[in-house]
């Protein structure tokens, strides 16, 4: 008699063989393949795409970008990876083309060494659009001024290193790890504020 651990262990395979064979079947061309892909995934390069933007309408249209990109591009994934983590890569990159394109990118986001950390362009907050259906600490992630969230998202969610994140972002290596310290700080901040607040209210 199969153990619960071993019944995990064969859903986690058959799933994995499933998703195996719509990768495939979506590289022949097959949209019910490709939309069962969109369905298996969409929650999370939307949530990616959120944290990133911290911008719901801008975080959906980012997001369908992504799996129109993926349509034309998945005849690139040689398997080398697992298939979310190279989507999420994808995603990542989709998420960056699309601020480059912002007016002032340069100014909000890239790293202009001779700015201090004090400048008006890094200590602005985005503004919140709407958190409905976010947990606490993606609220505070939105929060983050945007270097900050973007460095801390890559890092600490998405996996990457600092020297990749630094080469994404154009930024030396030391600032992405600054602005990832500046964003754990800021979040230990606002959490420890939320967990006072929720005491006294008790």
């Amino acid at each position: 008699m199969l153990n619960s651990s071993q019944v995990i262990d064969a859903q986690k395979l058959f799933a994995s063989s499933q998703e195996q064979e719509w990768i495939a079947q979506a590289k022949q061309g097959s949209q019910t393949a490709f939309h069962q892909l969109y369905q298996l995934h969409h929650k999370r390069i939307y949530a990616l795409c959120w944290r990133m933007l911290a911008d719901k309408d801008s975080a959906e249209d980012v997001c369908q970008e992504v799996f129109v990109v993926l349509w034309q591009k998945i005849n690139n994934f040689r398997g080398e990876s697992k298939f979310s983590t190279w989507l999420h890569s994808v995603a990542s990159n989709v998420v960056l083309g699309h601020l480059r394109k912002q007016k002032n990118w340069l100014q909000r986001v890239f790293s202009i060494e001779d700015q201090g950390e004090n400048t008006q362009a890094l200590e602005r907050t985005v503004p919140l659009d709407d958190t409905s259906g976010l947990d606490d600490l993606d609220k505070h992630i939105a929060k983050l001024p945007e270097r900050a969230r973007l460095v801390f998202v890559l890092f600490a969610i998405e996996g990457y290193r600092h020297e990749e994140i630094a080469n994404m972002l154009n930024m030396a290596v030391g600032s992405s790890k600054s602005q990832y310290h500046r964003a754990k700080s800021l979040l230990k901040e606002w959490l420890s504020e939320e967990v006072q607040a929720g005491g006294t209210n008790e």
